[in-house]
């Protein structure tokens, strides 16, 4: 069956194109293809690679999650998947050296388990060449290699922002040039030919510049996709969705935010303190900070230190989630001093792990203090709730960089200082510029509600794919 080239977000004929499938399917034809999905250990790309396998599944396609060994998803909380673990040989997650090392152990180990399982899914479930198709993550670029070796279709799956591919299209320019972000720059400047962008928000590293070359390497041996999904909204990246397009030239889906098309169950590595909950129905509508750094940044305890005086001195009620061993030297929160216990009592909550999107969801919360990962970004915009950015690593640069420029729904923090943080946190809170914050981001959260619905942008896209795998 052939297809049309189609422009971004044309999905017309995709959409055609499953209905006929789905007519087939009443009338004795060919089987819906079963979807393979790769997902990486990090909990930032499972968890919407497990909303999107769920989201397809509810379409009505078999699904099989491929999972590293480490970090593997909970089977229990998916019991319609089938589950293929990969033999990575990895006993933790460890970047703290090499990111690119890590990513190419991860990438070379699970490669021939994977491969194994293909042909035996083939194989007993007789299945010709087209009735499977892979959606692989893009840290696991040999998943897309391997299906296109079988001759499989294979989809690339990006479940950051649109921002940070090009961000990272960037920085790829400039090791062309031979130029590096470490030694070569003024990292306030813009990036020229990439508003908004400037080079403090592209990927750096504070490896050596070997690393990143071989970084570059790696990246390089990606497969050329037949589509690819990414987990954005268009009305938010629009210009670079059109942009990405027009680089790879095949079908793309912006079938964003996966957590509101497809709610699934969590895959947090951390079991999540409910406690907060009841504490927060206690507080006052959009009186409490939020503040969360995710699932891998660490922090220095100094750091720390000036953050905590900071909420303490804003006087404003927060809830503060510090993952245990995100603190570099200590398990968790002891070293906090008595006197700040004493200065936030009854105004300030302090948890290991919070349930996000439901504390983002509750009328108490009015901001939220975040490293702007993208899955963050996407949930507080969802929720109508301005944000604090202070980024620390990969794709959060760039996110904090459209949340405070272009979008203009968050401060971010640059000087990690107790007096600039207490500021920084009246501003969001207290402050007219603030108020104007959510007033923009609550008409955002509307667009994005309006999205998922029948006829919204990510709805038709996600019909655009289903109908796009069933014509592969």
């Amino acid at each position: 069956m052939k297809l049309v080239v189609c422009i971004p977000f044309y999905l017309g004929k995709f959409v055609c194109e499953r209905e006929r499938e789905r007519q087939m399917e009443k009338e004795g034809g060919r089987r819906w293809p079963l979807v393979v999905l790769t997902t990486s250990p990090f909990h930032g790309h499972m968890t919407p690679t497990l909303q999107l396998a769920t989201a397809l599944h509810a379409k009505g396609f078999s699904i099989a999650i491929a999972h590293s060994k480490l970090n593997p998803p909970d089977p229990s909380n998916h019991p319609d998947f089938i589950f293929l673990p990969l033999s990575d040989n990895l006993s933790a997650i460890d970047v703290s050296s090499s990111f690119t090392g890590f990513i190419q152990d991860l990438n070379t180990n699970c490669r021939p388990s994977f491969r194994e399982h293909l042909i035996r899914l083939t194989s007993e479930q007789n299945r010709g060449d087209k009735s499977m198709v892979v959606i692989y993550d893009h840290l696991m670029f040999f998943a897309g290699a391997v299906a296109m070796d079988l001759n499989l279709v294979a989809i690339l799956f990006r479940s950051c922002s649109a921002a940070y591919y090009r961000a990272c299209l960037a920085r790829q320019q400039l090791h062309q040039q031979g130029k590096f972000l470490e030694q070569d720059f003024v990292m306030q400047d813009m990036v020229p030919n990439h508003h908004p962008l400037r080079y403090k928000d592209l990927p750096y590293s504070k490896s050596p510049i070997e690393d990143w070359k071989q970084r570059v390497a790696i990246f390089s041996q990606e497969p050329h996709p037949s589509a690819i999904i990414c987990n954005t909204v268009k009305f938010l990246e629009h210009e670079v969705l059109s942009q990405t397009h027009q680089h790879h030239q095949v079908p793309f889906f912006a079938v964003g935010p996966l957590h509101k098309i497809a709610p699934s169950p969590p895959t947090n590595f951390l079991e999540e303190d409910t406690s907060c909950i009841t504490w927060l129905d206690k507080q006052a509508p959009k009186s409490v900070i939020y503040v969360s750094f995710g699932s891998l940044a660490t922090l220095d305890s100094k750091v720390l230190v000036e953050m905590a005086w900071g909420l303490a001195k804003s006087n404003q009620s927060f809830l503060w989630a510090v993952r245990p061993g995100s603190v570099c030297g200590f398990e968790w929160i002891e070293f906090l001093l008595e006197a700040f216990r004493d200065e936030i009592r009854g105004r300030g909550l302090i948890v290991k792990w919070a349930p996000q999107k439901e504390v983002l969801a509750h009328l108490a919360v009015g901001g939220f203090w975040s490293h702007c990962g993208w899955n963050s970004t996407l949930e507080s915009i969802s929720e109508g709730v301005p944000l604090i950015c202070q980024p620390f690593i990969v794709d959060q640069m760039a996110n904090a960089r459209y949340v405070s420029y272009i979008w203009k729904i968050g401060l971010e923090l640059e000087v990690l200082e107790r007096g600039e943080m207490e500021s920084m946190i009246r501003r969001l809170m207290v402050d007219e510029e603030g108020e104007e914050m959510r007033l923009k981001v609550a008409k955002m959260k509307e667009i994005i509600k309006d999205s998922v619905q029948n006829g919204g942008s990510s709805h038709d896209s996600l019909e655009g794919l289903v109908g796009f795998i069933l014509s592969s």
